[in-house]
């Protein structure tokens, strides 16, 4: 996972790390320098307590990076994190509170600079991400039932996505029930269908060709009469420059009031899937972000981007095929992997 920024990262990280060990050396020698002239200035006497101050400053002496040291270093980093596929302005943000975080501050020579670059990288990092959501403590104080509608385009594993959530409802202790409100693709209500016997969940339908607000109107009117905990509403693949589509996500909004509105995608479609979701929170305000596939993401990009760009938080990651493969998100887990 995120093989390729973890080498970039690993690069800056030894890149400043030599040009701390250098430095140190460097404010060593014209110490020693100034130490043997005042040592030939003062008195015999003095001399051997000069000794012990020498030691002193060997085991406190401490290295101040500035811009001159780190510049060339940070340039370098940002075009790793482009070609990452994290966006610009996250790019620059991070290594703006990167420099913030390395320039002027003391690294005592007795420390590992390696950790303390790295320290300084997780700070850089979390602080793009939004804050926290914690989706069951969601589900929990909220009214029941609860509508949450997920939107996304074409095979992005939206579906299976669902899903994994419902899966995690039950270990929860909550019920759920799913609505197909693609009836755009006749196979859509076959795969919905299927997952929902895989799972032993209800799935709420209509013919292809309907009406999927109606779909997801039921599904809510259903879950009020049966004591269901939440809806969980499919909604057709679509790309976020059809027009009428994108029409008819607004219109799903307008009439079912969903409580959650998920924007799901694939954390390797990495810039594109940046780009989808500025579109879509555009469109419909989304209030959430899941990214599939992140077990196979080898940049990371998508991920550090999302959140930012749209300042909506990332609630779950999918890391496998299998129903149990589905993971909340928190930052703390992700920098970890993108630092270990």
């Amino acid at each position: 996972m995120f093989d390729n920024l973890k080498k970039k990262i690993n690069i800056f990280e030894s890149k400043v790390k030599e040009k701390t060990q250098e430095k140190a050396s460097e404010e060593k020698e014209d110490k020693e320098k100034t130490q043997e002239q005042k040592q030939e200035q003062e008195q015999e006497q003095e001399r051997a307590s000069l000794g012990q101050k020498a030691k002193k400053f060997v085991t406190e002496r401490k290295v101040f990076l500035d811009e001159d040291d780190v510049e060339p270093y940070l340039e370098e980093l940002k075009l790793s994190l482009l070609k990452s596929d994290v966006a610009l302005e996250v790019s620059e943000k991070i290594v703006e509170k990167l420099e913030s975080n390395l320039v002027g501050e003391e690294i005592k020579w007795r420390e590992n600079s390696e950790k303390y670059v790295k320290k300084a990288f997780k700070e850089a990092l979390i602080d793009v991400f939004p804050s926290e959501f914690n989706f069951f403590d969601f589900i929990e104080e909220k009214d029941k039932p609860i509508n949450i509608l997920f939107v996304g385009t074409n095979g992005v594993g939206k579906t299976t996505t669902i899903a994994k959530i419902s899966k995690a409802l039950e270990e929860k202790g909550y019920s759920s029930v799913l609505a197909n409100g693609d009836t755009f693709r006749a196979g859509a209500i076959q795969q919905l269908d299927k997952h929902g016997e895989n799972i032993d969940k209800k799935v709420i339908k209509h013919e292809k060709g309907g009406d999927p607000a109606a779909v997801i109107y039921d599904a809510v009117e259903y879950s009020e009469a049966n004591n269901v905990d939440v809806v969980l509403g499919d909604t057709a693949g679509r790309m976020h420059t059809d027009v009428n589509l994108m029409d008819q996500i607004k219109k799903i909004k307008r009439v079912t009031k969903p409580d959650l509105i998920v924007f799901v995608d694939e954390a390797v479609a990495g810039s594109d899937a940046v780009e989808r979701a500025k579109e879509f929170d555009e469109a419909v305000d989304v209030d959430a972000v899941i990214l599939s596939k992140i077990d196979a993401d080898v940049k990371g990009g998508a991920a550090i981007s999302i959140s930012h760009t749209i300042e909506k938080p990332i609630i779950f990651v999918g890391t496998g095929q299998g129903y149990e493969d589905i993971k909340e998100f928190n930052t703390d887990w992700f920098v970890g992997q993108i630092l270990e």
